[in-house]
């Protein structure tokens, strides 16, 4: 079993990690030909310069990343409804969730199963 880290999230402020302990959460993934398993949904925050880099979104329940997919593809067939996207597009779920520990510096971790 490999690990693979990602370094940046948002939804765990440096003030709400206790020190030289990890925390579990939960990021919705995406596979790509080019990088394999890859975090799909990134938010900027509101304080964040212009070129600031997006960072990968942590939700602290599994239940919570999967409502975040719901609402993914909702938008997707409400697009479909209006005529903005094709219906095989509307109806594919790419997305999945992954497990992942949150180390004290904001680095992500998840154990890649082999893919």
């Amino acid at each position: 079993m490999s690990v693979r880290e990602f370094p940046l999230v948002i939804g765990l402020e440096p003030g709400q990690v206790i020190l030289g302990m990890n925390n579990r959460g939960y990021c919705i993934y995406i596979n790509t030909l080019s990088q394999g398993a890859v975090p799909s949904v990134k938010e900027s925050s509101p304080n964040d310069t212009a070129n600031a880099p997006e960072r990968i979104c942590v939700f602290s329940t599994e239940r919570e990343a999967q409502l975040e997919i719901v609402d993914l593809m909702m938008t997707r067939l409400q697009e479909f409804i209006d005529g903005e996207r094709e219906f095989d597009d509307a109806v594919t779920l790419e997305e999945y969730v992954v497990d992942v520990e949150v180390y004290p510096d904001g680095v992500i971790v998840d154990a890649d199963g082999g893919n």
